[in-house]
């Protein structure tokens, strides 16, 4: 069972470098930033939740370009102090073609929020519940270190393949075992600087990850299904921790943006 859902994971391996937590980690999320919400916004994004992209019975997860990600630590080493907090600084600072070299994740999210909110004050259902699932996917990539890293597959600690590993096949192999429980949606003062905070609290674990990896194979031959058991009671707890975390986050920004849009009413 565990080693047929890896090979099944292994699709994946085609999707561009930005792959987060694939389908099972993003569905696992958004549903349960659903059920962190506040009333009304949980009865009205519960009651639509198959009208999302990602939860649909003909899901789709939105194109993983390039972008989605953010190697910050190409750019200096972790806590990321002097980062500019803007891109037209991280562009004055590090070139125009800055995006390109390392991603833009932090300020898709920006941009996602902002439409979010206009969605919001239009009152457009669907607009509303297609924006959500957006900033929800992108809001779930920060949460993976890898996409904050340029060793984002393992590649200079010879742990190649390592982002579909920890991203994909493994929550694919439990997907039946996940079980979540995030704390309560929060109003964000200031969305766009949580964003960074979020790029620090996901980064430090990254160091975490390609150890319990590298034990999870040393000795065997292979990715094996031996290998991904001990690769889910080592990594596990971590990839919980980051989910919940992410679950957290998205239920957020959908509140704060629909705060910050005056608080329409939703109407089904």
């Amino acid at each position: 069972m565990v080693l047929a859902a890896a090979l099944l994971g292994g699709l994946w391996l085609s999707l561009p470098p930005a792959v987060a937590f694939g389908p099972v980690g993003q569905q696992a999320v958004v549903l349960k930033a659903i059920d962190a919400l506040p009333k009304p916004l949980k009865s009205f994004y519960k009651d639509h939740r198959l009208e999302m992209p990602s939860l649909s019975p003909d899901s789709t997860f939105g194109e993983r370009t390039p972008d989605r990600r953010f190697e910050v630590d190409r750019l200096m080493p972790f806590p990321f102090l002097d980062l500019p907090h803007s891109e037209s600084g991280l562009k004055a600072r590090f070139g125009e073609d800055v995006g390109e070299r390392v991603g833009r994740l932090p300020w898709l999210i920006e941009d996602s929020y902002a439409r979010l909110v206009e969605r919001f004050k239009s009152g457009n259902r669907a607009g509303i519940l297609e924006e959500s699932d957006t900033i929800g996917g992108l809001i779930i990539d920060l949460h993976n270190p890898l996409s904050l890293a340029e060793n984002s597959d393992g590649q200079k600690t010879l742990q190649h393949g390592l982002k579909a590993r920890f991203s994909v096949r493994s929550l694919e192999a439990m997907q039946t075992r996940i079980k979540l429980s995030p704390d309560a949606a929060n109003y964000l003062d200031n969305p766009k600087e949580f964003v960074f905070s979020m790029i620090n609290a996901t980064y430090v674990w990254l160091d975490n990850v390609l150890y319990e990896e590298e034990l999870a194979r040393r000795g065997k031959p292979g990715y094996t299904e031996t290998y991904y058991e001990d690769f889910e009671r080592r990594v596990w707890p971590i990839q919980r921790l980051l989910l919940n975390k992410a679950a957290e986050a998205v239920g957020s920004y959908w509140y704060t943006a629909w705060v910050a849009a005056g608080k329409p009413e939703l109407k089904n």
